[in-house]
């Protein structure tokens, strides 16, 4: 049985380029080149990066690749639009797909070129719009280094939930519980004063940047300040201060919702981040691998 290069790409969080250049490489065992596509042993392993000791820690390999990705600044428009080139569609429909949209990669991509979707809702397509609307707003905070507040949490929300005119940009008024979880959502009357401290706290934080945005995305999302909006609008929060800070942003795969499900629960019961942070610093540190790949292709 054989993968494809995107299938490879997506499991194993690399860009097709870099899977391509491994197989060339032969650095992929059972790899097989038919015409100009490679085939992939589905049972094949990521081929580690040479470049670090296995020795390290990912937080010290992570530090080590985001200072080789610093050498090669500044970079051009033009090379920072192939490093993001496939990001923003797969992130879309991640994100979305995580909180029950039924739209699959491909129907993401042709409703964010305008196209509507047969038999499927309007909601849907809404909420892939809104996604890109809100990461292409992102993206303009980061360049101008906006500091994040309420204001902007608001902001980024107002976009994110476009198909909910009521609710967006506001903080609930009613109780909430989320199904399945772990933990209940604090009261209405608590989420400005807990998520004023959310803030403090963060900026505040000495942490690695990877520990420090771990624990702001669980305590966000236990706040739960939004009747609806709240994990899409939390991830791009994640990756606006990733991405001010000068790393690449990440997609949280729909494949691996269970792990991060179960990296909540394991904060709220077990009082243990390193859960999410390591499926945090996993996701940076395969970017960083695709980021790197690609700028010595």
């Amino acid at each position: 049985m054989f993968m494809t290069v995107t299938q490879a790409a997506e499991k194993w969080g690399i860009s097709d380029r870099r899977i391509r250049v491994l197989c060339s490489e032969g650095k992929i065992p059972g790899a097989i080149h038919e015409g100009r596509a490679w085939k992939i042993p589905v049972d094949a392993v990521k081929p580690a990066d040479g470049r670090y000791r296995s020795s390290e820690s990912l937080l010290t390999q992570i530090d080590r690749k985001k200072a080789e990705l610093d050498k090669r600044r500044p970079l051009t428009e033009g090379e920072l639009e192939r490093l993001n080139e496939e990001f923003v569609v797969e992130y879309t429909y991640n994100s979305n797909a995580i909180e029950g949209n039924t739209l699959t990669l491909r129907e993401t991509d042709l409703v964010l070129r305008g196209l509507t979707i047969d038999r499927k809702p309007l909601k849907d397509h809404m909420e892939a719009v809104g996604h890109k609307e809100a990461f292409d707003f992102v993206s303009i905070l980061v360049k101008d280094n906006v500091p994040i507040s309420e204001s902007i949490i608001k902001q980024i929300h107002f976009l994110v939930l476009a198909d909910k005119k009521d609710d967006r940009g506001v903080y609930r008024r009613v109780p909430v519980r989320i199904m399945g979880a772990q933990h209940e959502p604090v009261q209405p009357y608590l989420i400005q004063p807990k998520m004023e401290q959310l803030l403090l706290d963060f900026s505040e934080s000495k942490e690695h940047i990877v520990i420090k945005l771990a624990r702001f995305h669980i305590e966000f999302e236990a706040i739960h300040p939004f009747i609806d909006g709240n994990g899409r609008t939390g991830r791009l929060l994640v990756n606006l201060e990733l991405m001010k800070a000068g790393y690449p942003p990440i997609d949280i795969k729909f494949t691996d919702r269970i792990a991060y499900y179960n990296a909540f629960d394991e904060y709220h019961v077990k009082h243990n981040l390193a859960a999410m942070e390591n499926l945090f610093a996993g996701y940076i540190n395969a970017r960083l691998d695709t980021y790197l790949g690609m700028l010595e292709e």
